[in-house]
Formats: C-alpha cells, structure tokens, sequence
C-alpha cells in the first residue's frame, strides 16, 4: 500500500473532532463502567452516521449507553418499547381527525426524535418492526400519501436479547443489514460490580450528564468523517475480505455490497479517532467484526447467542488469512 507517512493531527478540524469524540466516549464509560471499547465503537457508529444494534441479556446497561449517548450529544431522545401487540402507527404516528374544523392532521409518532431506543425489537411483529426501515434507510416517513422529514442528525439504537427468544421474531435480514454495528456489552468484571456497589447513589449516573457536543456539530464531525480518504489498494482489500465471506464453507450467505460500505464508514470514522486523513487496514481491522459479523446467515443451526458468536469467530479467522496491503 502507497500510503503517504503523514497524518493531520495538527488540522484543526481532526483535532477538535479527537477531542469531542473523547469527551462523548468518556461520558458513556463513566455511566457504563469497563466497557471503554464499547464506548468508543459505539461513538465511532455514531460518527460514522450509522445505526446500532445492541444484543445481550438484560441489566448490562443497554438502555443506560443510548441515553447517555443522546445526553451527551445534545439529542432529542425517545424510547419504543417494542412488545407483540405494538402498532406501527405506535411508532410513526397516525392522523387525527380535528372536529373543530373537521379536517385530519398528522400526529408524530415517538420515531420524531434524533436518537430513537428501540428497546427488544425483536418482540414485535415484522410488520412493526418494518416501521423502522425507511426511517433508517431515507430518514424520512411516508404516510397517507404524504411523506415527513425526520430530525437530523437520526440514529436508531435497538436492543434484543440473544438468550430468551421465545415470543420473538427473529429481525428479517433486511433489518439487520440497516445496522452499521452490533455490539455485545457484557457483564463487567467483579471489581467493576464491586465499585458500583459502593459509588453509586440514588441518582442514576446518566441524569448528571451534561452536553458535550450539539446536533449541528454532530453533524459537522460525520460530514469530516466522510471526507476520510480510502486508497485503492484498502478498497481492494475490503472487497477480498467481503469476497471471503461469500466462499467461506460454514457461510450461506456472505457480507453484501451495503456491508462493504459500511465498513468503509466505519472505518473513516476509526481514522478520525486517529487523527489520520486516510484509512488503514489496521482500521479495517478494528471494526470488521461489529459491522459484518450480524450480516452473515450461517450453515449451521445455532440461534442466539451461540450464533453471534460463531459469526464473530468466523469473520476474525477471514481476518486473519486475508492479507493486507503493505
């Protein structure tokens, strides 16, 4: 790879862009304590103007980390709790007949905000769950012939939990591929436990948290994430790693074109956070696993939990034997 021996940390923009992107992961690991890798690919999915999927068991802070992450950066927020007798119209809002002059008005759904929570989207029906997709995809809802314009910046931040699927309905592949991310909180480690035990007080964490950031800025740093250069020779090497996936023998189905785009946003971002104009393949790297890994339908039967993690062993051992550009 003819990558110049350069960086930008001294461009004023990428400096500021560090520095805020700092300040919100610091935020988020000092409400969900230990999970400072989380929090920074959470951030980087934020910058990278994607959507994330959060999959574990709950009380690990799922719900904790969206709040935070709207809190932090100054966003309107709502939470959907997802159950099997939602309504889209539950989510997108629905027409409202005024009697006084006896005509209808659009009343906006819970979706009208800049950081949506979709809490166990799972547990609703397809058909609701469908409500998301041109949210996610167009940023935008159409109803009643009529189409309405969400906020921006828009993020959608969903939640399910991989043990307990009974009454679930397993999100469509073309949900899934929405997502830029899926990560995987974990529980903390004993001396994490141990410490909130002791620190924490009434007032949960989040409420304290102040602005960091504001939506226009927000919006400033993904349009400078975007900017970030990607040579040939890494865009080879994304699609060899995409390729790999499509010939692996355990893998129906590998990682699609819109896959391969968003781990080239993805990545951008992940330069940014360096300091760099340009991605490497070390940024590659860094987040192959979050954005391709939930994309891929496997041969085997496994479900759940057992599938995350088969897919995540799959996409690190392509990884590996997928060479890099020098």
């Amino acid at each position: 790879m003819n990558q110049p021996a350069r960086a930008i940390a001294s461009a004023p923009p990428v400096d500021s862009a560090r520095s805020v992107m700092e300040r919100i992961s610091a935020h988020l690991s000092s409400v969900v304590q230990g999970k400072e890798a989380q929090a920074r690919l959470t951030v980087t999915c934020l910058i990278a103007g994607g959507h994330l999927l959060l999959e574990d068991v709950p009380g690990v802070g799922k719900t904790t980390l969206a709040e935070a992450l709207a809190r932090s950066c100054g966003l309107s927020f709502s939470r959907i709790q997802f159950t099997a007798d939602l309504m889209p119209a539950d989510i997108l809002g629905a027409q409202v007949f005024n009697a006084t002059n006896a005509t209808f008005s659009f009343r906006q759904g819970p979706i009208f905000r800049q950081l949506v929570l979709a809490d166990e989207l799972n547990r609703a029906p397809p058909r609701t769950q469908s409500a998301l997709l041109e949210g996610m995809a167009q940023g935008q809802v159409s109803m009643d012939g009529n189409t309405y314009p969400l906020p921006s910046p828009f993020t959608v931040v969903a939640t399910q939990n991989p043990l307990d699927l009974t009454g679930t309905y397993p999100l469509p592949d073309s949900q899934l591929d929405r997502f830029l991310m899926r990560l995987s909180l974990g529980h903390p480690a004993p001396e994490v436990e141990a410490r909130l035990l002791t620190t924490r007080g009434r007032t949960p964490p989040v409420d304290a948290l102040e602005p960091v950031t504001g939506p226009e800025e927000l919006s400033g740093l993904r349009a400078l994430a975007a900017e970030m250069r990607i040579d040939e020779a890494v865009a080879e090497y994304v699609v060899r790693l995409a390729r790999a996936t499509r010939e692996h023998g355990d893998i129906e189905r590998g990682a699609s074109t819109r896959a391969v785009l968003a781990v080239g946003s993805a990545a951008r971002a992940h330069a940014l956070w360096e300091g760099r104009d340009f991605v490497t393949p070390g940024d590659i790297r860094a987040v192959l696993v979050p954005c391709l890994a939930h994309r891929l339908l496997l041969r085997s039967n496994v479900q759940g939990a057992a599938a995350r993690d088969e897919a995540a062993h799959l996409v690190e051992e392509i990884s590996r034997k997928v060479a890099a550009p020098r």
